[in-house]
């Protein structure tokens, strides 16, 4: 078994509002059940982060990635199964109905569009992820900030 951290990509979905888009995992999933997310998840072999990114956001919630605006961040973490993760992370344009989006049957249960002040909702089952997904929020809102927006 490899010892090196898996590779993941996380798309921070920005409607024209300047709302970050965010989708309740499953309570069954393995890794941060229950808990608001990004859309995103693991590398595939010989995939790099903006094919991740393109491949996810279509398979998490049937739109199609229009821009890749900037890189919000890197963040290494250890899940609940003990692996180690290295995250990168991008804010993100997408075409379709952004009222409307196909999530994953049984991986996410509800979504939601969030503006900055709405960020505590992200420290539900904080337990569960250290608090890892509103802090990804937060440079999101200051890199959108930083650019105007």
């Amino acid at each position: 078994m490899s010892t090196e951290p898996l590779r993941c990509a996380g798309a921070l979905i920005v409607d024209d509002d300047g709302r970050l888009f965010f989708q309740r995992r499953s309570p069954h999933r393995r890794l941060f059940p229950n808990c608001w997310d990004v859309v995103g998840g693991h590398l595939e072999s010989g995939e790099d982060v903006e094919a991740a990114l393109r491949r996810e956001v279509t398979e998490e919630t049937g739109w199609t990635v229009a821009r890749l605006i900037r890189p919000v961040g890197e963040y290494r973490y250890v899940g609940d199964d003990g692996l180690e993760r290295i995250e990168n992370d991008w804010l993100v344009q997408v075409e379709g109905d952004l009222d409307r989006p196909r999530l994953e049957a049984g991986k996410h249960t509800e979504y939601r569009w969030l503006t900055e002040e709405d960020l505590p909702l992200l420290d539900e089952h904080r337990d569960v992820n250290d608090g890892l997904i509103r802090r990804i929020a937060e440079e999101a809102f200051a890199a959108l900030r930083a650019m105007g927006r």
